[in-house]
């Protein structure tokens, strides 16, 4: 053969060393209140999502594997700061290394919320390939999410109220371990199964403007599906919408004595968390000396009342912390 070398796509995208070992994901630190992944083939618009949906700019081109790395930004929501991480584009045979697959689908199952992006003028093999991907690194999609709840503490232990025939605690241990949870309470109400983690994803059709209404009606008709355009700017904020829906997650604020609430800087938990877990989204000291709270809801009871750690929080519920 001649004395030169010939790059294919895919060969660029390979790691330069095995140091990192597969299966290890970009060195990205999660920052923010949540995690949101964009995930997809290449050139289906990722990186002019994460530049139009926030202050970053991520390089895009006409033509494909512009982007080689995870480039995170930052997606604001009335206060609530969303992590937004552009992953480069995977291949067919990702999940078995092809490419820098198992680096992508390893970043992408520490995510809170899949993005799956899909070129609309495209056929449907494009979702079923990258569902296949997916489904064959342990990322369970569109399942309900397993009846598990866990506190971060200086001690703990696994409690469960049905028998666990699918896995058993040391695998527990192991995986909470994998996630550096060495000291925390867990909760077990469901007979789950190891692979129950990532379990919710939206597919999120690209490139509305150059198909027909007729398919754009049908697509937006699927279920977990949101149709965009990035280049036009089309839906962008009924997806932002769905996004923090699909997380879950509820917004605190916190209000000092005689002072207003303060309404941009608000505390985001999951639902079903409590005044301790307020707490503790705060500073860990104020648990300890935590003597009691002044909770305000404006949905259902607009007067404040005297609360206890153990008291649930609710979406814009307004807290007052007291402490000895």
């Amino acid at each position: 053969m001649p004395a030169r070398t010939i790059y294919s796509p895919h060969c660029l995208l390979e790691p330069t060393s095995k140091s990192g070992g597969a299966g290890t994901g970009f060195d990205v630190q999660k920052s923010g209140d949540a995690r949101v992944a964009l995930i997809g083939f290449p050139s289906v618009g990722k990186s002019t999502l994460l530049s139009k949906c926030t202050h970053t700019q991520s390089e895009s081109a006409a033509y494909e594997f512009t982007t080689l790395t995870a480039i995170p930004g930052v997606l604001e929501y009335q206060g609530a700061r969303i992590q937004l991480l552009d992953l480069p584009g995977i291949v067919e045979g990702a999940s078995e290394g092809r490419g820098r697959g198992r680096q992508v689908v390893a970043t992408a199952k520490t995510a809170d919320l899949i993005l799956i992006m899909l070129d609309a003028t495209k056929s449907e093999e494009q979702r079923r390939l990258l569902e296949i991907e997916l489904d064959a690194v342990g990322i369970r999609l569109n399942k309900k999410r397993p009846d598990v709840v866990f506190k971060r503490k200086t001690t703990g232990g696994i409690n469960k109220t049905v028998p666990l025939t699918k896995t058993d605690e040391k695998t527990i241990r192991t995986i909470l371990a994998s996630y550096k949870l060495h000291n925390c309470d867990v909760m077990i109400r469901e007979d789950i199964t190891t692979d129950e983690f990532i379990d919710v994803l939206i597919d999120v059709y690209n490139k509305i403007d150059a198909i027909s209404l007729e398919q754009m009606d049908k697509l937006a008709r699927e279920d977990h599906t949101v149709v965009i355009s990035c280049e036009l700017g089309l839906n962008l904020d009924y997806l932002i919408d769905r996004i923090w829906e699909e997380l879950d997650l509820v917004k605190v604020y916190t209000k000092k004595r005689g002072a207003h609430p303060d309404l941009d800087d608000p505390v985001c938990l999951r639902k079903g968390a409590t005044v301790e877990s307020v707490c503790n989204g705060i500073h860990r000291s104020l648990a300890t000396n935590f003597r009691y709270a002044l909770g305000k809801s404006s949905k259902f009871n607009p007067h404040a009342q005297k609360v206890g750690l153990n008291h649930h929080v609710l979406d814009e519920d307004v807290v007052s912390i007291f402490t000895k």
